[in-house]
């Protein structure tokens, strides 16, 4: 036979020339209605979990990304949560299958993973607090950024090739990742990693004094002076060579008769200042 519509409990009797059949217990159930996807996105490889909210879920058969079945892990009237399986970088249905049929469909989207292709500066100052340029694709929807494993703050995302964040603090040189729907970022083309740099340090000049017409070498004594950006004495920028991590040699620019104070700059900020005498 095929049954009628209905709902609840019923009873089927069969009836013939010879009378009425007991009746055996029938229960119409309610098909499945599906509210909320939660998430509502994630990676293309899958694998991630998915909770899935509605009403008649009970004994569900099959869940549906597309066509591609998801693993129920668990199963309630009212919630089923699922496994989400791979598939390509687009939207897809999402459907529930139980013994009363298939619910209605709710849309899933699957997010590529992003990349980090560059940065801007690829350098800075160990106390963090900078503002870096990350550079790449799939960004739209970063949540978050990693400089090593010390997170990165104000994430402000410019379009889906480029976010800006503020560095945090951290030592030597470390990988910069990028976490979205789609996934975490992995090493690929460009350059995604960003070196911390030591604020330099002055520890003697030699010699420390010079003609007002400048044009002496200067040798400058410190630690942390190997990214040596710029070198000044007083307000006027001298020409510079970095030698080793302790050594730069710069050449005085013109001053006036008296004292200045000589200072280096690098990525990792501006160095304590040394006295430099102008002689006439």
């Amino acid at each position: 036979a095929t049954a009628p519509a209905g709902s609840g409990t019923v009873q089927v009797t069969v009836t013939t020339p010879a009378g009425t059949s007991n009746g055996v217990t029938y229960t119409y159930i309610n098909a499945p209605a599906i509210t909320g996807l939660t998430p509502n996105q994630g990676p293309t490889s899958g694998g991630n979990t998915v909770t899935i909210s509605g009403t008649g879920l009970s004994g569900a058969t099959s869940v549906l990304f597309g066509t591609h079945a998801a693993t129920i892990t668990a199963n309630t009237a009212s919630q089923i949560t699922v496994t989400a399986p791979a598939g390509a970088a687009q939207s897809v249905n999402v459907t529930v299958t139980t013994s009363a049929g298939t619910s209605n469909p709710l849309p899933y989207f699957y997010v590529a993973a992003p990349a980090v292709t560059g940065l801007i500066p690829t350098m800075g100052p160990s106390g963090g607090g900078n503002t870096v340029t990350i550079f790449g694709s799939g960004l739209t929807l970063t949540s978050a950024v990693h400089f090593g494993s010390a997170a990165a703050s104000n994430i402000t995302v410019i379009s889906d090739s480029q976010i800006t964040v503020t560095a945090p603090v951290g030592t030597g040189t470390v990988l910069v990742t990028t976490t979205t729907p789609g996934g975490t970022s992995t090493i690929g083309l460009g350059n995604a990693y960003y070196t911390y740099v030591a604020p330099p340090v002055i520890n003697s000049l030699s010699p420390a004094q010079g003609s007002v017409a400048g044009g002496d070498d200067v040798l400058i004594r410190g630690s942390n002076l190997t990214y040596t950006d710029a070198v000044f004495f007083g307000t006027a920028p001298a020409s510079f060579a970095a030698v080793s991590d302790t050594m730069v040699v710069t050449t005085s620019p013109p001053g006036a008769v008296g004292p200045v104070t000589v200072t280096v700059h690098s990525p990792g900020g501006t160095s304590n200042g040394a006295t430099f005498q102008y002689q006439p």
